[in-house]
């Protein structure tokens, strides 16, 4: 299925600390979550062990909000959360 990235996506995306693969990995490998309205949502935990705004986090948490039409992947949102999450992936 075709992923189009919706170019609010991804400004949204780029402030909250995820980029364009992170976005395709998750519609591909993340893990189904609820979302509103119809819509598709799915996250995904990577390894972050960095600093940002001044505060160390060990993980960081993608959550992306789509749609699907005819045979592609419309996005909407992308949400990323800081922290670290015991038995997720």
């Amino acid at each position: 299925m075709k992923i189009h990235i919706d170019p609010h996506t991804l400004e949204r995306a780029e402030e909250r600390g995820a980029n364009e693969n992170e976005i395709k990995d998750v519609i591909d490998t993340g893990l189904a979550i609820p979302a509103k309205y119809g819509r598709i949502a799915k996250a995904k935990i990577y390894e972050f062990k960095k600093k940002r705004h001044g505060r160390y986090y060990e993980q960081k948490r993608v959550e992306v909000v789509y749609t699907v039409e005819k045979s592609s992947v419309i996005t909407i949102t992308v949400y990323v959360f800081y922290g670290k999450w015991k038995g997720q992936k």
